[in-house]
């Protein structure tokens, strides 16, 4: 295990590197080579996603969309429409109260719901990706911001050193001066 790694967990931490738990360990290493953590999830989580799961997430965003629900409203007042006035004259083949629309919505709403549950699954499968991602990504920046604070706190304290030695020296001289008045 690289030194630096185990410094960094010990200075910004406050524990050893061994004791931390396997994603905590990854963001340190990974900021100790000044790696980049952060990624797009959309991207890798999409690519895994099957023939049927990204259907169901089509459907889903259909089913959700005011599209759909316009589309609804059409087929269904065209279906009553149809069947109440225009084809009683024939014979409807659907009259009222519209037992076959029923039975159709029945079915749809059958096959809709479970798709739709799949799809809200898989996105929330994907949310949990994503804050894992993004505690991930505030860690190292946090551990970055400690860093950068550790080294601006160094470079101060080497600035007062110098500060107070070039006083010392001005003091001196200033010591010899008023003795040679």
């Amino acid at each position: 295990m690289d030194r630096n790694v185990k410094e960094l967990a010990k200075r910004l931490l406050n524990e050893g590197y061994d004791d931390l738990p396997p994603r905590e360990q990854k963001i340190l290493s990974r900021m100790a080579k000044r790696i980049a953590i952060s990624e797009n999830i959309n991207d890798r989580f999409h690519e895994n996603l099957t023939f049927g799961q990204r259907t169901a997430d089509q459907v889903a965003a259909f089913g959700g969309s005011w599209a759909f629900i316009i589309l609804f409203a059409i087929i269904l007042a065209v279906w009553v429409l149809l069947n109440v006035w225009l084809l009683p004259r024939v014979d409807a083949f659907d009259p009222y109260p519209f037992i076959f629309l029923n039975l159709i919505l029945s079915m749809l709403a059958a096959v809709q719901a479970p798709v739709i549950m799949m799809s809200q699954n898989r996105q929330a499968a994907k949310d949990r990706v994503e804050i894992a991602h993004d505690y991930e990504v505030n860690l190292k920046a946090e551990l970055e911001i400690m860093s950068l604070h550790d080294k601006l706190d160094q470079l101060r304290a080497e600035h007062l050193e110098i500060i107070m030695k070039v006083q010392g020296e001005q003091m001196e001289e200033l010591r010899r001066l008023t003795k040679n008045l």
